[in-house]
């Protein structure tokens, strides 16, 4: 560990992996759970691959949670020893318990390490169809978890001279992901303890970065940082995003500004399912990609695989060592998998995202059916419409979402964020839509916000939380029915 690349930025080489092991050989046997609850640090990564490398699952919580949210999932992964840094140190709760700096100390003993990591971090998902439930892989053979990595290494080419940033929290599993892979193929991860644009852009020019992954709300913020054109970026060879649309003209400034690198997934904590290179992206900003290696994916509705076009639940093929139980939820993983679909072999899951194929298999995404507006019998997918939204003159962003309403079931509205020094009024937006959008997809309410739109801390928008505060202080038309 040395904290010298940055005040605020640490950084690993893995070398801290073996007495780390050690110690947590002594306090917790093969297969159980290590709960992490810390602020960005690199030693959480160390920690991370110590246990999976010795057979025990991590699992890694948000330390931005409420107390009362970390104790009840802590209570929930039932751990063997809970591992903190000082900030965090009372959610132990009196379960055994160890800080990073204790454990990266070692205890001067040299355990037996897997060459690779006998399964994957444990993850909470959101909780936006319900409690949050624990992604679980349980542990791995030796061969199970090399094919693993060997899967993410045929995408990502990760190499021993990689330098990998990390700027968003590594208790989510992009990050982690990321970060640890670099580490098991002999590479070096730098952490930031929190986003922030001049220090991410230092950093990548000081270190020699060669790697990182954002989110569309990092990318926005880069691009309006003055380092940004200033500063040299060309040791990066991979920047991924994913975690939520990214607005056209954010990606276009992206992409004109580091040509060939950029490259967008589309995944969940369970599990990924496309990534769309640089190239591809050109011809189809639309789309999140294709299949990734090793996967077929078939959108379908009511049992039947649809024709390209048509608009249905995404389902994935998954390799046998990425496949997962829901933590203590038997219910919820029965429903999550299928052994066939529309006659072809899986195992098959999905996580509720709804979108269509075209003919070359590319995907484009249309929202969760748990976001999908009926308005007056009729399906709006809120994503379909943002991609409009997002190009409207003067929108930074914006996002759309139903509202209860007596006549229609639900009404479409907007929320959006002007660019800086724009003036932009409810009725400007909603005439500019109705020019691009049939009627019964154009928001009947839009809303101009002053502040950021809400979002997750892994950059997800919260749709619901902005349908619940919105009232009638938008432009409403008279009569609904008149763009129906």
């Amino acid at each position: 560990m040395d904290s010298a690349t940055s005040p605020s930025a640490t950084t690993t080489d893995g070398s801290a992996q073996a007495p780390t092991a050690a110690a947590l050989a002594r306090r917790s046997a093969r297969s159980d759970r290590i709960v992490v609850i810390a602020d960005n640090d690199a030693r959480i990564l160390d920690v991370v691959l110590a246990a999976l490398r010795t057979g025990r699952i991590p699992v890694l919580l948000n330390p931005r949670l409420t107390p009362g949210e970390l104790d009840e999932l802590t209570a929930d992964a039932d751990p063997a020893l809970v591992v903190t840094d000082e900030s965090h140190a009372a959610r132990a709760a009196g379960r055994p318990a160890s800080t990073l700096a204790e454990l990266t100390a070692g205890d001067g003993t040299e355990p037996s390490l897997s060459p690779w990591p006998l399964g994957r971090p444990m993850h909470y998902t959101s909780g936006t169809t319900g409690r949050s439930k624990g992604v679980y892989s349980g542990v791995l053979s030796e061969q199970a978890g090399r094919l693993l990595c060997e899967e993410e290494r045929a995408l990502w080419g990760f190499e021993p001279t990689d330098v990998h940033l990390v700027c968003s929290s590594v208790s989510h599993s992009a990050p982690a992901r990321f970060a640890l892979n670099t580490l098991v193929y002999g590479g070096r991860v730098i952490v930031l303890p929190s986003f922030d644009t001049s220090q991410f852009l230092e950093l990548i020019e000081q270190q020699r970065v060669t790697t990182t992954f954002t989110t569309p709300t990092h990318l926005a913020r880069l691009i309006d940082d003055p380092g940004f054109e200033q500063r040299d970026l060309s040791s990066l060879r991979l920047l991924a995003h994913a975690g939520a649309p990214c607005p056209q003209t954010v990606k276009r400034r992206i992409t004109e500004r580091l040509p060939g690198i950029v490259w967008e997934f589309y995944g969940s904590t369970e599990g990924q399912f496309t990534a769309l290179a640089p190239e591809e992206w050109e011809q189809r900003p639309w789309s999140v990609g294709r299949a990734r290696p090793g996967r077929e994916l078939r959108v379908v509705e009511d049992g039947r695989v649809l024709a390209p076009g048509g608009v249905g639940t995404i389902w994935s093929t998954c390799p046998p060592p990425a496949q997962f139980t829901y933590w203590r939820d038997p219910a919820k993983t029965d429903a999550t998998w299928q052994d066939r679909i529309g006659g072809e072999p899986g195992p098959w899951f999905s996580v509720g995202d709804l979108g269509s194929m075209d003919e070359d298999g590319y995907v484009q995404l249309v929202g969760r059916r748990t976001d999908l507006i009926i308005t007056g019998g009729v399906n709006v997918y809120p994503a379909q419409v943002e991609r409009v939204l997002n190009t409207c003159p003067g929108v930074a962003e914006g996002v759309v979402f139903g509202v209860p309403d007596p006549a229609w079931g639900q009404r479409v509205c907007a929320a959006v964020v002007a660019t800086p020094d724009t003036s932009l009024e409810p009725e400007q937006v909603r005439r500019w839509l109705r020019e691009r959008l049939a009627g019964f997809q154009t928001p009947k309410d839009v809303r101009i916000l002053n502040d950021p739109l809400p979002r997750t801390a892994s950059g997800k928008l919260l749709r619901r939380r902005l349908a619940d505060q919105f009232d009638s202080g938008g432009v409403s038309d008279p009569d609904p029915r008149s763009e129906d």
